[in-house]
């Protein structure tokens, strides 16, 4: 590649001359490809170990500018490479350098010609300096050793040293989006490592005596050391960002076309200077991730501005030191990591932004005012004119935007009008008057809100006074003082003094309003006002399998609440989780979300309790609710940590019960909903909604240690569930002034004693023992996790394909089944990391949602590539033709793609199928026309009954396909002979196999002829020889066997001999043969009208010996049209040959086509050298 001219050392003691001129000389590095000499492996060693600039290639170019300066222009891994750049020179531009006469412009003018070429070619890909160069050669390498396409986007490379036993090898890890490579060269050695971010099972930072401090990488079968990493912590950070990258692209699609759209940004944008670009917009892309999840924003947010600074707040008087995020519509300001104060300001929500005057209290300050009269000021800010001129044009554009839809959040008061007519003042008990008539379930398409259900439900806890109602009424008298110190609305303060207010119990008035602020659900309700109702609209008159679970679990959400035991509550809740299921397809609709939904509803109105919904499925709590509950799984294994930590020896205990995740985790995807009474739970989740989900960490660590001397008594795990059972059971509110609920599990187990009951609120004050358990911490810890969890899970994918295919086909083993099924997960992968635009489909095919052999499919780019390693026909002009046909046939729907069981339905057949349905294969595969378009499939709300419908069928039809194949005509014929005749060229007994497939080929032409004549009743047609041909072709062959024309047959009709052809008895010509020097006709489907076949040209010169056996049979008739054999006529012919019988029933390999189908794909990466190199480890 062409490098930014630099000037270098003539270097003759490292450098060999290979070509020259007058201006340019072409070097190779000394000891390149000259074997293991002294010098190639002191030169190699070097390279591996410096690996800077141009030093590292083994070729390059040099301007020669006289009395000893040399200038490096382009250098190259291979000669080819090299020879492209110096073949331009003396084409381009050697004939134009005569003319300078100053060798001082002669060199301007190539190093700016260069600069040039350079700027051109790397137009949108970052780097100008130094840097740049080095990592676009970086790139250029990466992909050269590890045979890398330019799709797989490198991020960085470090200088490292892998462990090979007690024997460190230093080299180079590039760190790629979808891998980690190492190459290292010393004293001849070459080692080359590929791992795939998918197969990382666990990644650590280790220090120990025998390894220094560095980074251990285990996958499932083996572990790899690296050390001596220039920056340690850096590089495991960015190794753990991207193995976390890559176990989110299996769990979900969406990230997959996220970093892919990232990449595309990335590479087309300038804002970066350097090199490394793309590894500091991962970087950034973690960050913005960070930011939404801790200040509980929109995905679409990203930070751009972030300055060190204090709040001034002044109702304490004093300055909190902290740090000041802004985004596209937020300004966020937070003390430390973990703590408060903290503070979300939306910009729709600020009328004024201006310096404020310079005090010794405000000094350098900015100051911001909105429209609830609130002024915060952010003091000591070190570049403050710069960030208001940022605050001020993000105002403007937040203001437009904000204005263009009219939104709720723009009264002060509340998020929502229907919350609103729900929370009164604090200073009376007056409720809406709401009746339940008014309210009636309708069929009609016009949506009426339902108010919060405690408004209609639960009057009597506020209408009779009572020792409850007054600490419920001082509850709220507290929150009204801190509205007035600190707020109220979207831009209140988060400080200590509210989580105090949290954890002593918010009260029932204020709580839809208190959890849409804290979830951050506010934000998505201001930004979308009428979504809600556009999905339900969307969603009316529709049916799926989603709704009909919907409703299956209506009637199990808090059966025991009086809200849920009548229609009004009933169809709230099958709104709300509708409008969720049509929202987000892809999680759609899990179990448990109903119990959580029901909770909302009690205290918000329809629409709020949507988007709290939202906010705790794709914030608060990610990737918890899908077939799989993957969060929930990783949360149960951080759990396990945490509990290992503060509480080892229980942990201890609880391990050899097997007992925590089975328990903990209904905990978990119920917010303790299911194992505590209503009324205490709703505390919880005052907590929740607060502290994220450190609130239940904390709060189960808390009921362990409580009953920590009782569970290590247990004998088993039940005793031990009951156990924690019973106390959940009893852990009441004695604040609540809500209707007590009596609790389904505490009635069906209640035995009749008297148990002792826990305040909530002492429970919840005893789990800030363990305050230490952060968000910061456990984000940490899921990540770590993530990389364990997902792999097991896809062990079980692999284990439940293997199982359910297993159960259907007996034609392979399990140690088969699993070798082929990572076969195709390489290939599929492959697909993800670099699809074209016309493989789209294929990429969005992994759903989680469907069943397990599913979720991965393969377009046709890379189904042919990986049927082609495991074919079981011989490689052959043949075979692209062969595979493109055995593609349509394993795409039975029409989709474009083929999933693992599908090539599983044909590899059985082909491998282990007997002679019969091999041969029917076979003959269907000449059935099929070639090059079929894809049915192109929307994303909608899918009909799963209909679904269930189709499959059904095609498994009715798969056994029907093989029974009743239907006729083949006279083109397709044609095409089979074709495949059959190549399918020999590598059988030592092929002159045998071609005779018997002429004697077959010239019997079903009869066949075929005799069905014709009969279809048309025209008798007269008939087969003559052409000019003493013998007719029969068995015996042609066995007389003509070294000739070079072989057998020819014409069918004449009689009345062909008048000259006369009429437009319906066209002739037509077709010429089959097969030779292994000769290149068979094209492959393509011919039509049934077509009126003539050309001929393959063959080279009549070659003299016999050259031509080899090839044989050659002419067909001549008047019209195909009507000729057709079946396939029991194919069988029945085929089956007159031994010869045939035998080449078709003898057994295939399979161990060892799957053997060289891996060693096919390792060998593409890493050369068959480094594929044995990588056995060896």
């Amino acid at each position: 590649m062409w490098i930014k001219p630099e000037e270098v050392a003539p270097g003759t003691a490292l450098w060999v001359t290979e070509d020259n001129n007058e201006f340019f000389r072409l070097q190779r590095r000394r000891g390149h490809g000259e074997g293991k000499g002294l010098a190639g492996l002191l030169v190699g060693t070097l390279d591996a170990m410096l690996d800077s600039g141009a030093k590292a290639s083994p070729y390059r170019i040099v301007h020669e500018a006289g009395m000893q300066s040399y200038w490096a222009i382009a250098t190259g891994g291979t000669r080819e490479e090299i020879v492209v750049h110096w073949t331009w020179l003396e084409q381009n531009l050697l004939h134009t350098l005569s003319i300078f006469e100053s060798s001082d412009d002669l060199t301007e003018f190539i190093t700016g010609k260069i600069k040039g070429i350079i700027a051109e070619e790397q137009h949108g890909m970052k780097g100008e300096g130094n840097s740049g160069e080095r990592f676009r050669e970086a790139t250029m390498r990466f992909c050269h050793l590890f045979a890398m396409p330019e799709a797989e986007r490198l991020v960085t490379f470090v200088s490292c040293s892998y462990w090979k036993g007690r024997v460190p090898r230093h080299g180079w890890l590039y760190l790629s989006l979808n891998h980690a490579c190492f190459y290292s060269f010393l004293l001849g050695k070459e080692v080359k490592l590929i791992l795939p971010w998918v197969e990382v099972r666990c990644l650590e930072k280790k220090a120990t005596v025998l390894f220094p401090e560095g980074v251990e990488v285990s996958t499932r079968d083996s572990v790899y050391h690296f050390s001596m990493f220039l920056n340690v912590g850096d590089s495991y950070g960015l190794m753990e960002l991207l193995a976390d990258r890559a176990a989110r692209q299996l769990l979900d699609t969406d990230s997959i076309m996220e970093l892919k759209k990232f990449c595309e940004d990335s590479t087309s944008s300038s804002a970066s200077h350097d090199g490394f670009g793309l590894k500091g917009d991962l970087e950034a892309m973690e960050r913005n991730y960070r930011y939404q999840l801790r200040f509980s924003l929109p995905r679409c947010e990203n930070m751009q501005m972030e300055a060190e600074c204090s709040l001034w707040l002044a109702v304490e008087k004093n300055h909190v030191q902290g740090q000041l995020y802004t985004s596209q519509s937020y300004l966020c300001f937070a003390a430390s990591e973990d703590s408060l104060p903290s503070l979300v300001i939306p910009l729709r929500e600020v009328v004024m932004i201006e310096a404020a005057t310079n005090s010794n209290v405000l000094p350098n300050a900015l100051a911001v005012i909105t429209r609830g009269h609130l002024a915060f000021f952010f003091a000591f800010l070190r570049d403050r004119d710069r960030l208001q001129q940022h605050l001020i044009q993000a105002h403007m554009t937040a203001f437009v935007e904000a204005n263009a839809v009219k939104s709720p959040l723009q009264l002060p008061q509340g998020p929502g009008s229907a919350t609103r007519d729900v929370i009164k003042s604090v200073d009376g008990c007056d409720l809406d008057t709401t009746k339940m008539s008014d309210l009636a379930v309708t069929d009609g398409p016009v949506y009426k809100s339902t108010p919060a259900l405690l408004n209609i439900f639960c009057r009597q806890g506020f209408e009779e006074p009572n020792s409850k109602l007054a600490k419920e009424v001082a509850k709220e008298e507290m929150w009204k003082i801190h509205f007035v110190k600190y707020g109220r609305g979207p831009c209140v303060y988060r400080i200590d003094s509210m989580r105090k207010l949290v954890q002593l119990g918010i009260p029932v008035r204020l709580r839809g309003e208190l959890w849409l602020l804290f979830s951050g659900a506010t934000h998505d309700l201001a930004n979308h006002p009428h979504h809600y109702e556009e999905l339900l609209e969307h969603s009316q008159g529709l049916a799926s399998l989603v709704m009909e679970e919907i409703e299956r679990d209506l009637h199990r959400s808090l059966p025991e609440h009086p809200a849920f035991q009548s229609e009004l509550g009933i169809a709230a809740l099958r709104r709300v989780l509708t409008a969720y299921a049509f929202h987000n397809p892809r999680i759609g609709y899990c179990q448990a979300m109903n119990i959580v939904t029901s909770a909302l509803l009690i205290f918000a109105d329809e629409e709020g309790a949507f988007w709290l919904l939202v906010s705790l499925c794709e914030r608060l709590l990610p990737d918890y609710y899908s077939n799989r509950v993957v969060g929930a799984l990783i949360d149960q294994g951080v759990f396990e940590e945490l509990l290992r930590e503060h509480l080892p020896t229980l942990h201890c205990r609880l391990m050899d019960l097997g007992f925590i995740a089975t328990t903990s985790l209904s905990w978990f995807l119920t917010l303790f909903l299911s194992v505590l009474p209503f009324e205490s739970a709703t505390a919880v989740l005052d907590c929740f909604f607060f502290d994220g989900v450190a609130a239940i960490f904390r709060l189960a660590l808390a009921v362990l240690h409580a009953n920590a001397s009782h569970l290590l008594m247990c004998h088993d795990d039940g005793e031990a569930m009951q156990l924690l059972s019973r106390y959940l059971d009893n852990v009441i509110n004695k604040d609540s002034i809500l209707p007590s609920v009596p609790h389904l599990h505490a009635i069906l187990s209640a035995d009749g004693k008297n148990q002792p009951t826990v305040d909530v609120y002492e429970l919840i004050r005893a789990a800030e023992q363990f305050s230490s358990v952060t968000f910061a911490i456990i984000e940490r810890m899921r990540r770590k996790k993530r990389l364990e969890v997902v792999q097991s899970l896809e062990d079980a994918t692999k284990r439940n394909v293997v199982r359910t295919i297993s159960a259907d086909h007996t034609h392979f083993s399990t140690s088969e089944l699993e070798d082929l099924f990572h076969l195709f997960k390489v290939e599929y992968l492959h697909n993800t990391y670099w699809s074209s635009e016309q493989e789209k489909n294929s990429l969005c095919s992994h759903n989680p949602n469907l069943s397990y052999t599913m979720q991965y499919r393969l377009g046709r780019t890379h189904f042919q590539r990986l049927f082609q390693r495991l074919s079981p026909w011989p490689d052959g002009p043949h075979a692209a033709c062969l595979t493109d046909r055995t593609f349509q046939i394993a795409n039975r729907d029409g989709s474009g793609l083929v999933s693992f069981r599908d090539l599983i339905d044909v590899l059985g057949i082909l491998y282990r199928g007997d002679l019969t349905e091999r041969l029917r294969m076979i003959y269907k595969l000449h059935l099929v026309p070639m090059n079929i378009k894809a049915k192109v499939e929307t994303e909608t709300c899918l009909d799963y009954r209909a679904i269930l419908k189709k499959w059904e069928q095609e498994k009715l039809d798969k056994e029907r396909e093989l029974k009743d194949l239907p006729k083949m005509n006279q083109a397709q014929f044609i095409q089979l002979c074709k495949t059959l005749y190549n399918l020999f060229g590598q059988e030592q007994n092929e002159q045998e196999l071609y005779r018997a497939i002429a004697v077959v080929a010239n019997l079903l032409l009869r066949i075929g002829e005799a069905g014709q004549r009969s279809l048309r009743g025209n008798p007269s047609f008939l087969w003559t020889p052409r000019e003493g041909a013998s007719l029969d072709v068995a015996h042609s062959f066995s007389n003509e066997s070294n000739s070079t024309e072989g057998s020819c047959f014409q069918a004449k009709a009689c009345g062909a001999e008048s000259g006369q052809a009429s437009s319906n008895n066209a002739s037509t010509t077709f010429l089959l043969f097969s030779s292994s020097a000769a290149q068979p006709p094209d492959c393509g489907i011919l039509s049934d009208g077509a009126a003539e076949v050309e001929a393959a040209n063959v080279d009549k010169s070659r003299s016999p010996s050259e031509s080899g056996s090839a044989q050659q049979m002419t067909i001549r008739t008047l019209n195909q049209d009507g000729w057709t054999i079946t396939c029991e006529q194919f069988l029945a012919s085929l089956l007159t040959e031994p010869t045939l019988v035998t080449f078709f029933e003898q057994p295939i390999d399979v161990a060892a086509k799957i053997c060289n189908a891996q060693a096919s794909v390792l060998t593409h990466r890493l050369g068959p050298v480094d594929f044995c190199n990588l056995i060896n480890h």
